[in-house]
């Protein structure tokens, strides 16, 4: 596997992954779900509602779950690691209690179907499911046919995939593992990545990222950086002094006054 330009995804599988084998090893799984009559309402163990989103209790959720973080990676690629993570820890904060709000309201309607909360960050990989849905392009659709293709020309019969589907796939069979909680906690943290996205959450939460040392962007590597580009940008300018207007005083300054387009104009100019 490659975590090439992801690492808060790398943090996150390496650590789920290792959080649910140590609590299995320890035999401590029983303090990472949540039993709304007796865990809230009775002990008042409210520690468990930051508790219950730090692993799973089977090796077959850990498993669904890490595949499908790996395969969003292309997410925090294309935000970045520091507005990536800070986005996993406003939706970590606000999943840690809305499903539990939305199931104890439906909790007369079964008291058993709706008071337990099983473990895992299932309301967090739906909220980046849906930063994948709506950011990440499909590459190409395949069709499968339900029925034999007849010898006249009748229009196709099938069902329309692709290159992303197996990827939704993963994640509703994770959600379906522990129904009915695992299935309120994929709608609403599927509900709270659309929130993301489409600005309905307050600004505050939207806006603030966390420091850039703890993601590894120091502002000294970030100077590097950006001087690294200005160093590429210049090099690439002065290939083209030296190509297109040898000969010439101060050529260079004389070509960095110049605006794009006459820049475009010269270059079909030498062209044709």
């Amino acid at each position: 596997m490659t975590f090439t330009n992801a690492p808060v995804t790398r943090l996150a599988v390496l650590g789920l992954v290792s959080v649910s084998i140590a609590a299995s090893m320890l035999d401590v799984k029983h303090y990472f779900y949540v039993l709304i009559d007796t865990h809230l309402w009775r002990y008042r163990q409210f520690w468990r509602l930051l508790a219950y989103q730090a692993c799973y209790t089977n090796s077959t959720e850990v498993l669904f779950a890490a595949m499908s973080l790996y395969n969003m990676r292309v997410v925090e690629r294309m935000w970045g690691p520091r507005k990536y993570a800070s986005f996993l820890i406003v939706t970590y904060l606000l999943t840690a209690f809305i499903p539990l709000l939305v199931m104890a309201v439906l909790r007369p309607l079964s008291s058993t179907l709706f008071n337990y909360m099983p473990a895992g960050p299932t309301p967090i990989i739906f909220a980046v499911l849906a930063q994948f849905y709506a950011m990440v392009p499909h590459m190409y659709k395949y069709r499968v046919a339900t029925s034999q293709a007849p010898p006249t020309s009748e229009p196709f019969r099938g069902v329309t995939f692709s290159d992303k589907t197996y990827q939704y796939l993963i994640a509703f069979h994770l959600a379906l593992l522990q129904w009915p909680g695992s299935v309120i906690g994929a709608g609403v943290g599927w509900l709270v990545g659309h929130a993301w996205r489409g600005g309905v959450l307050p600004v505050a939460l939207m806006s603030w990222r966390l420091p850039g040392w703890m993601v590894g962007l120091s502002p000294q590597r970030r100077s590097a950086e950006f001087e690294g580009l200005r160093r590429r940008l210049e090099g690439e300018n002065s290939t083209g002094v030296s190509t297109g207007v040898q000969g010439q005083p101060d050529g260079g300054q004389a070509d960095r006054r110049r605006t794009m387009g006459q820049q475009i104009v010269d270059q079909f100019r030498e062209a044709l």
